[in-house]
């Protein structure tokens, strides 16, 4: 493989210092000082001995620099996945978060992950997981708490004293 060379290495190196000095973003800076490296004399090889890329890599970025300048070396957009839930979705799944269980027709009192992943399948046709379900409480501002249990028919007096935390320390 031949070596590679920038046109005009000293005004670019002058150039690409000047930019480093300017940018806040890290792996634009990465890429900067690897392309000012080859422009001070360095192979791509020993450039990306010492970043610890692969050669091939700090070639795409010469030659990237080479073709489109520093927006060249900038990251490219990177939208991801599209979300499952849009923003009006969202809005109406919040509002049933907000209700009761039993008012949409489901024997718990309790919203959780199983039944929220159930309820979004059957009533908006969007099948999420468990998990996913229980970050989705996080994102809409909810929290998780889990009852307390409670013996039915059983004296509160004697549940007070049973209780983990004696009611002394309690107030602390």
């Amino acid at each position: 493989m031949r070596r590679l060379e920038i046109t005009d290495a000293d005004i670019m190196q002058v150039a690409i210092q000047q930019e480093i000095v300017r940018s806040e973003e890290s792996r634009y800076d990465h890429r900067l000082h690897g392309v000012l490296l080859v422009c001070s004399g360095l192979s791509p090889y020993e450039v990306a001995e010492l970043f610890g890329q692969s050669a091939r890599t700090v070639q795409y970025w010469v030659q990237r620099f080479e073709r489109h300048g520093f927006a060249g070396l900038q990251d490219a957009e990177r939208p991801g996945r599209p979300a499952t839930l849009d923003a009006a979705m969202l809005e109406r799944v919040g509002q049933d978060l907000r209700g009761d269980p039993r008012g949409l027709g489901y024997t718990q009192n309790l919203w959780d992950g199983k039944l929220l992943s159930h309820h979004l399948d059957a009533a908006y046709g969007v099948r999420l997981g468990v998990r996913q379900c229980q970050r989705l409480f996080t994102q809409l501002g909810f929290r998780r708490r889990k009852p307390r249990p409670l013996i039915a028919q059983a004296d509160p007096e004697a549940q007070r004293a049973y209780k983990k935390t004696p009611a002394h320390r309690a107030k602390r």
